[in-house]
């Protein structure tokens, strides 16, 4: 009789084969995912879950609904990697150690000449990845405690340097740390979304080649977004400190009639939609994030296109957030696009949303140019695009080829 249970190469392979079918992987990152073992970084978990496409908790927020630590998704650990391109003898800092399943992959991939550093803030998350590593046979590779936005001067330069925590600004540290020439990878949070870039330092600024949507646990200590309750808490805003979101302002925004437009772009079902929000936020400062709790949608509110996180544009006492609607009238693409909107603004601001909507609907695989500066750059040394000033950084993005 034949034992049909699956052995746990078969349950890693078939998590790579399955990350591959829908994303092709340079063959290194392959090779490496199907050597490393992830059940040995997550121990107590059963294996199959530990070969399952889904991030798993190790470490709780006491404070949050967010984990304080986590294993990512292992499609979006190897989309990251790929973004990164480590090359044998890469010298390699990681921000957000986690079980310490990515450090083992980099340490494959780096090779006998490479040399890996992972650091976390939590004394807690650096021990179990510690361990994992030792028990994997990865014990060259360095855990240290350490803040993440200080990094590791004492090890730098870093040919590459990639952070699994999402970081709303580039630290001034990490400019002096990454070698001129090396690669940044990092789910870079702006107008309340979250984006893998992958950039290129080239002398005072980097460059980014890839751009891929991603979630990730904030890093510890940055704080440039802000979170404004309207609706008794029912309807949130998360936006960054520049935008001026003022509560009072919308306090009555239910009270005035919902305005709806449609766009003429539709989706179908497994059909992403998130470039409308990266087509919006590279130009507009109004573009924010908002969040329609069950609550809100039974006392009335129209639902978004995605209740927990829409775009939206505020202003002033006004705001329009992007909707869905099923009808079916194109069975490859049964959903239609379009905008509402609440407040004395709100046709203006929904017209502009499906303004966004329309020109990411003409190349919906599009996506900007960004460039980062140093937060002292003038004006007068940046290319041509919209500017996002950060405490460390200027942020230039464009969709032309002139930030190239």
């Amino acid at each position: 009789m034949v034992n049909s249970t699956p052995t746990l190469d078969d349950l890693r392979n078939r998590l790579v084969d399955e990350i591959v079918a829908k994303c092709p992987l340079p063959a290194p990152i392959e090779q490496a995912m199907r050597i490393v073992r992830r059940d040995l970084h997550l121990p107590g978990l059963a294996p199959a879950d530990a070969y399952t496409n889904r991030a798993v908790t190790i470490k709780d927020n006491p404070n949050g609904p967010l984990a304080l630590s986590c294993a990512s998704v292992p499609s979006t650990v190897a989309m990251m990697l790929a973004q990164l391109d480590p090359q044998p003898g890469d010298h390699i800092l990681e921000i957000g150690a986690g079980t310490g399943y990515n450090a083992a992959l980099l340490a494959e991939l780096g090779g006998p000449d490479g040399q890996i550093t992972t650091i976390d803030i939590d004394p807690g998350v650096t021990l179990h990845a510690r361990q994992a590593l030792n028990r994997t046979g990865y014990e060259h590779v360095r855990v240290m405690e350490r803040d993440g936005l200080e990094g590791v001067p004492e090890h730098a330069p870093y040919t590459r340097m990639i952070a699994t925590v999402g970081l709303w600004d580039v630290p001034v540290t990490w400019w002096q740390q990454l070698a001129d020439g090396g690669r940044l990878v990092l789910p870079l949070r702006w107008r309340g979304q979250t984006r893998s870039v992958a950039l290129t330092r080239h002398g005072d600024t980097l460059v980014s080649d890839d751009m891929e949507l991603c979630g990730f646990v904030p890093i510890i200590g940055q704080h440039g977004e802000r979170t404004t309750e309207l609706a008794n808490g029912t309807v949130r805003l998360h936006h960054d400190q520049d935008q001026p979101v003022d509560p009072d302002q919308l306090a009555a925004f239910l009270s005035t009639p919902l305005t709806e437009l449609w766009s003429q772009a539709r989706v179908g079902n497994e059909e992403t939609f998130d470039g409308i929000w990266l087509r919006a936020a590279t130009s507009d400062d109004t573009v924010c994030r908002i969040e329609v709790t069950k609550q809100a949608m039974e006392d009335g509110v129209r639902h978004p296109a995605i209740p927990g996180r829409s775009p939206a544009l505020v202003s002033g006492d006004s705001l329009a957030f992007l909707i869905a609607e099923r009808d079916n009238a194109d069975l490859e693409r049964p959903s239609r696009l379009g905008a509402a909107g609440y407040g004395p603004d709100a046709i203006p601001l929904a017209r502009n949303l499906i303004a966004y909507i329309t020109d990411w609907s003409t190349d919906r695989a599009a996506v900007p140019h960004m460039t980062i500066h140093p937060a002292s750059t003038p004006d007068s040394e940046l290319p041509k695009g919209h500017v996002i000033d950060k405490a460390d950084s200027r942020t230039v993005l464009s969709y032309s080829e002139t930030n190239v």
